[in-house]
């Protein structure tokens, strides 16, 4: 049997942890880390000496404070979130839907803001959410814009489905993701539920590399794909331009 490393036993503690799983005993990380409880003791007592993690009245630990320091740290984390704040507010205002930010992480997308009214279409979506890149607006407008091998990799890879229209043709999805380079904008609908259709733009960085993209979800019922395509746009541009990117610089 191969034997952990330190770093790896450290980080499957953490890795415990989910969205699903926000609280759990020492038993219930032991179990999800696949360690001896022996092992797991240690690991968290000094993540909670750390401030990785914390411990509740009951025993329950749960991600401490700590570890929300160092991401605020990350350039795709909080500091995007802030710069780009702003001109998701603006987005909010003229659509009154969900308005959503999110970067690419391997072969998912992560959202990192999300803004949405009591009235706005339900969606799966959290600060922190991942989903494939293929069956979002904004995975769509990552992925066209990520280097071509990856995207070759991905679209021979299996394209796990969610809806009846959820893209699961490799043939279909590279013809999209050219669409998606020519346009400058990426329409994903009813592909994660039926009833609603995404409008995303790619963000650019100082360099032209897209390294974000920004969405507005609406319901399929009522969407005007036309008029919501000049709005992302000027959001995607405007955060763009604050990250320091300019036209001339567009790859």
């Amino acid at each position: 049997m191969t034997t952990r490393s330190a770093p790896d036993r450290l980080l499957s503690v953490l890795g415990a942890f989910d969205h699903e799983h926000p609280a759990l005993s020492l038993t219930d990380i032991s179990r999800r880390a696949g360690l001896t409880l022996t092992t797991t003791h240690r690991l968290v007592a000094a993540l909670t000496d750390w401030g990785a993690l914390e411990r509740d009245e009951a025993g329950v630990y749960h991600v401490g404070l700590r570890l929300w320091e160092v991401a605020a740290l990350a350039p795709r984390g909080l500091a995007l979130r802030q710069i780009a704040l702003p001109y998701l507010e603006d987005l909010y205002e003229a659509t009154h839907e969900n308005v959503q930010l999110a970067v690419r992480d391997g072969d998912e997308v992560v959202y990192i803001e999300w803004l949405s009214a009591r009235s706005a279409v339900g969606v799966h979506i959290r600060i922190g959410a991942r989903w494939p890149l293929h069956a979002t607006g904004v995975g769509l407008a990552l992925l066209a814009h990520s280097d071509p091998a990856l995207q070759q990799k991905y679209c021979e890879g299996p394209l796990a489905a969610f809806t009846p229209h959820t893209i699961t043709d490799p043939a279909r999805l590279r013809r999209i993701l050219a669409e998606v380079r020519r346009t400058g904008v990426a329409v994903s609908s009813r592909q994660v539920t039926d009833d609603a259709v995404s409008v995303a733009a790619p963000v650019r960085g100082p360099g032209g590399a897209v390294t974000a993209a920004v969405s507005v979800v609406v319901p399929i019922a009522h969407a005007q794909v036309p008029v919501l395509v000049p709005a992302v746009r000027l959001a995607a541009r405007g955060i763009s331009r604050a990250l320091g990117w300019r036209p001339e610089q567009e790859i």
